[in-house]
């Protein structure tokens, strides 16, 4: 399966798919920093469209810090994956420590991303969620949760590539999902790049910047 060059790329291919709600004033991008603003700005420069943050921070495993237990996402929203938890017995206490740290770093991108800046309004809108992918898909369907609870009048949910099995489960958080590349075997989400290098606070403050003027 053909790899995607970059983030950059990765989203203009998500806007060709996504072409139907270009320039709709009822439609608005949420990105999820740090990798998935890179790919959602690409889709609002291409549909020119509003673009916003949300911010959702993974919940990892004590000890392995890459393998999601859970997510936490802007309002309060918490998911968690019960039958890793229960298969790795993590006590309650870890998982309230993780998460509490967690909280912190949530609360310091919300200010150094958006600063005093209001979030864009999203009831009664379609909302876009876009990442640079999906693995376990906890943060996904935590921010999922986390918007529907706001009343938009349907939630997208926009990947260029996820397991198979993620997907196809994001559909029960979503009204629909879009995932380009469905590889099997998956193994990562950085594997179906070409170049994948960590997205810096400073980009996602640049692009943030950049294209949220599209807000109406």
């Amino acid at each position: 399966m053909t790899r995607f060059v970059n983030r950059t790329d990765a989203g203009r291919q998500l806007a060709t798919t996504l072409s139907e709600y270009s320039s709709r004033l009822d439609v608005v991008i949420l990105a999820l920093p740090r990798g998935g603003v890179v790919v959602a700005a690409e889709i609002a420069a291409q549909l020119s469209l509003p673009l916003d943050v949300f911010l959702v921070r993974k919940l990892g495993v004590p000890g392995h810090s890459e393998l999601a237990m859970g997510a936490i996402a802007e309002g309060g929203v918490q998911v968690l994956a019960d039958d890793l938890i229960r298969e790795l017995d993590i006590p309650q206490r870890s998982i309230e420590q993780v998460a509490s740290r967690e909280r912190v770093e949530l609360a310091r991108r919300q200010q150094l991303y958006r600063g005093d800046r209001s979030p864009l309004p999203i009831q009664n809108r379609t909302v876009i969620l876009v990442d640079d992918g999906v693995a376990t898909g906890a943060t996904m369907e935590a921010a999922a949760r986390a918007v529907a609870g706001q009343h938009p009048a349907s939630v997208v949910i926009a990947v260029p590539v996820g397991a198979k099995e993620t997907c196809e489960r994001l559909r029960a958080v979503a009204d629909r999902v879009v995932c380009l590349c469905m590889p099997e075997p998956f193994t990562a989400v950085g594997l179906w790049y070409q170049n994948f290098d960590q997205t810096s606070d400073e980009e996602v403050v640049r692009l943030y910047d950049r294209y949220s003027h599209y807000s109406r």
